[in-house]
């Protein structure tokens, strides 16, 4: 099975549940889990407070959602710059404030995820995950 969505939601606190909603909504059509679900629920509430918090003023928040078999790719962009000490990691920041945790929350539930260069004046996370454990082959 293939899915995919593209939309774009303003720039407003709103957009981060119907986002939500929205991948759940499309997660429900495949065999992922509720825990993996969940997972995925977190990592798109994150990726999209960023984006609605750090976006320029007159940005909207653009997902596009690509469900292909047993992986989904999530991208989340925005108008705007990405800080150059901005990094994805697990690390908690230090000291730990109200925000900071949004980035390692993507990092530990991420299989990959990344800014990645996109059109010019725009902030593009790519983040990627499988939707079920991935059977491996034994080697013989």
């Amino acid at each position: 099975m293939r899915v995919t969505m593209t939309l774009s939601l303003p720039r407003q606190p709103s957009s981060v549940t119907r986002a939500r909603h929205v991948l759940t909504t499309l997660l429900s059509l495949t065999d992922a889990d509720e825990d993996t679900r969940g997972q995925f629920a977190v990592l798109i509430s994150e990726a999209c407070a960023n984006a609605v918090m750090h976006a320029d003023p007159d940005s909207t928040v653009d997902l596009t959602i690509v469900i292909d078999d047993h992986t989904c790719l999530l991208e989340v962009s925005n108008r705007g710059s990405v800080p150059d000490s901005v990094r994805l990691d697990t690390e908690l920041p230090a000291p730990l404030t109200v925000g900071g945790r949004g980035l390692p929350l993507i990092a530990a539930l991420a299989d990959t995820a990344a800014f990645v260069p996109g059109p010019p004046d725009r902030v593009l996370l790519r983040i990627t995950r499988h939707l079920t454990e991935v059977p491996t082959t034994p080697i013989r």
